[in-house]
């Protein structure tokens, strides 16, 4: 039985979207954020060292880092399911989409988030950050022209993976100008197994 270690409002989301998507059964184990600090529980580190979620565990197998997590999932347990075949070039821009997430998205989006804070202390960082969002918000924007999902019209490992990009976006009110990807995430957020997945993580801000 693989367990999943879930920090509620987190990216371990998605690793139970997967896994639900999947029809894997699993277990989760859930840690609550400090509600003053809004960190993870110390609790986490006797699983994980660097006390992060997601992690999970299959047998003798734990993992962390969500890309690695869900490479796995579908390699092991998959069956074929959500994603293209490792012999084609599709295959390579599918993974191009599981680094993309936390290789390039997520820097400008947390930026923005914890720059925010700072008040007139950040103005300076604002216009840089501003334009390295609207560099990659577009870029996803015209991924997403033509197709329901990133590699066409069907779900994959790479919706799961930037599944959050998308939501945090939508959270810091920066859709407006992006319709596709917009409509993205209001497609994914419907379906079944996500709505499922947020009943069994509990607390996820994001999904609202």
């Amino acid at each position: 039985m693989i367990t999943v270690h879930h920090l509620n409002n987190s990216r371990s989301q998605r690793i139970l979207w997967l896994l639900e998507e999947l029809g894997v059964p699993y277990e989760v184990k859930r840690y609550n954020r400090d509600p003053k600090t809004n960190l993870a529980p110390p609790e986490l580190k006797a699983i994980n060292p660097l006390g992060k979620s997601p992690v999970i565990q299959d047998g003798p197998h734990t993992l962390i880092e969500s890309a690695a997590i869900i490479d796995y999932l579908i390699r092991r347990h998959g069956n074929g399911a959500l994603q293209p075949d490792p012999s084609t070039a599709t295959y390579d821009e599918y993974v191009q989409w599981l680094h993309f997430a936390e290789g390039s998205a997520m820097l400008p989006l947390m930026l923005n988030l914890y720059v925010g804070r700072l008040g007139d202390a950040g103005a300076p960082l604002h216009p840089r950050i501003q334009g390295e969002l609207k560099n990659y918000l577009s870029y996803l924007d015209n991924a997403l022209s033509q197709f329901d999902y990133l590699m066409g019209d069907e779900l994959s490992g790479a919706d799961v993976q930037m599944s959050f990009i998308g939501e945090l976006a939508k959270q810091q009110g920066l859709l407006g100008d992006y319709p596709h990807l917009k409509a993205w995430v209001q497609r994914f957020q419907q379906r079944p197994a996500y709505q499922a997945a947020v009943q069994k993580g509990g607390e996820y801000s994001f999904a609202k």
